[in-house]
């Protein structure tokens, strides 16, 4: 067997190795495994999850073989759940598996605290009672819980749990922490030990873009009231500041300031974001608190005193024109004030922990520099509940869906799904349901096996989310509509 590290050599580049050990401590378990299901472990188990228990009460009919390829006709008559789970571990044995030959319905009325072992649970293919009973269930136990079920074209997934903080959000766009705005003493002082009217034309050529915008932005501000630019006109003429001076056509150093002088331009301060997390009621920290909480609280003490406003700077500068020695004392001005600002968020996380009758170093100094050097990036998500999605739905905005020629398909098949649920519970069978006609037609059962491929494969990415709690989950409900091949989201 190949080492873990190599082994899981790619996804590690993505998560990295606490987002693996994350997933390796990982026990999942899922309802139904059904294609929607089985497709969703495949995926999971493939990453290296720690466990999986797979809870299904039928056996496998020949229906099942055109759509679930984890069951062949060797299987018909046997136990769905042990021939899904025995096929799983073939495809990776360092993951522990197990099968229950049981209705997950009958598990959720009878034995409810059995929920309570598990990382997360993959609720598919389940009615509306057991979803809201279930939901009750892990909301108590704090075990997280994602619903998906895919239905002839059309699909769906939807994330449950009280809240969800996530520390490396890995945003797509980002700005660099370059301060250009707001630029702290040790910066300015480098700043201005460099001539930008230096004569030498390759040393003029190699003056970082960093210096020039902090030394042209102070400037700029000089005559005109100590304020940085801020309408279009002042911004098109801080540009030509910079363009004049250029000495020669060829300094890219000059240009790469002209590309990034919005960075000068950006407001100082933390973004509305950040100040709701920091004003979060959670923040107001006791014993129970999560540490990411009780980071917050530091955060927030941070900002208000050593930050001058502030959040922690990243330390980090992006490659550009410059001679290497100006490089290097750049990155060095830098990662120092990084440094600073680290060990003044430690002190309060230390201090704050004492307060609130904590062992003072129960939050690892890894976990304080990640929270540091994400600190503008914190998200926070909290879901409503499913029981209250069912019963007081938002009327206003399912009409605005309804209404919005994007949006209507989404928003039908959502109304659909939940009809058929509530057919299926009144009834006792599914619409168009019939035991007498088995269809033949193959063609259309690989159609229902790629639906649930795709919508497993989005349920397998937003439980890979939660576990490692990198990237931003899902908020809403995300419909899947086959016939149109388009995914949207739904906030209800």
């Amino acid at each position: 067997m190949a080492e873990p590290k190599t082994k899981y050599d790619r996804q590690l580049r993505i998560w990295g190795e606490q987002g693996q050990a994350a997933l390796e401590k990982a026990s999942i378990c899922l309802l139904n495994c059904g294609p929607t299901g089985s497709e969703t472990l495949k995926n999971l188990v493939l990453g290296g999850v720690g466990s999986i228990t797979v809870i299904d009460g039928s056996k496998v009919e020949v229906g099942d073989l055109g759509n679930n390829f984890m069951v062949d006709e060797s299987s018909i008559g046997q136990s769905k759940a042990k021939c899904v789970c025995s096929f799983l571990q073939e495809l990776n044995d360092a993951v522990k598996g197990k099968f229950i030959e049981e209705y997950p319905e009958a598990l959720i009325e009878t034995n409810p605290s059995f929920f309570s072992q598990f990382t997360l649970i993959v609720a598919t293919q389940l009615v509306e009672v057991a979803v809201v009973k279930l939901e009750r269930i892990c909301r108590e136990a704090n075990v997280l819980l994602v619903f998906a079920r895919s239905y002839g074209l059309s699909g769906f997934v939807r994330i449950s749990l009280k809240e969800h903080t996530v520390i490396e959000s890995k945003p797509d766009h980002f700005l660099d922490d370059l301060r250009l705005n707001n630029p702290w003493p040790e910066l300015r002082s480098f700043a201005e030990t460099i001539d930008l009217n230096v004569e030498d034309p390759v040393a003029h050529k190699h003056i970082p873009y960093v210096v020039i915008l902090v030394k042209l932005a102070d400037e700029w501000a000089k005559s005109h009231g100590s304020k940085l630019p801020s309408t279009r006109e002042e911004k098109k003429d801080f540009k030509e500041l910079l363009r004049s001076r250029m000495v020669a056509l060829d300094e890219d150093n000059y240009k790469e300031a002209m590309e990034t002088s919005f960075k000068v331009f950006a407001p100082p301060g933390i973004s509305s974001g950040l100040q709701k997390i920091i004003n979060d009621s959670s923040a107001e920290v006791d014993s129970n608190s999560l540490d990411f909480w009780v980071m917050v609280a530091a955060l927030k003490e941070f900002i208000s005193n050593e930050g001058g406003g502030e959040a922690p700077l990243e330390g980090s500068i992006p490659d550009m024109t410059s001679s290497t020695e100006q490089y290097v004392n750049l990155q060095n001005i830098y990662q120092s004030k990084a440094e600073a600002d680290f060990l003044a968020i430690e002190r309060r996380v230390r201090s704050i922990l004492t307060k609130i009758g904590r062992d003072s170093n129960c939050i690892a100094k890894t976990t304080i520099k990640s929270f540091c050097k994400n600190a503008r990036k914190l998200k926070v998500c909290r879901y409503r509940t499913v029981e209250d999605e069912f019963n007081s739905p938002n009327i206003p905005e399912l009409q605005k869906y309804l209404t919005d020629e994007d949006y209507s398909v989404a928003a039908g098949i959502y109304i659909l799904l939940r009809a058929v649920d509530r057919f299926a519970a009144n009834y006792n069978t599914f619409p168009g349901q019939f035991d007498s006609v088995m269809d033949d037609d193959i063609s259309r059962l690989k159609k229902l096996h790629a639906v649930a491929a795709f919508v497993g494969g989005i349920t397998s990415q937003e439980v890979i989310k939660l576990i490692t709690r990198q990237f931003v989950p899902m908020s809403g409900t995300f419909i899947f509509n086959g016939i149109d091949h388009k995914s949207q989201l739904l906030l209800l």
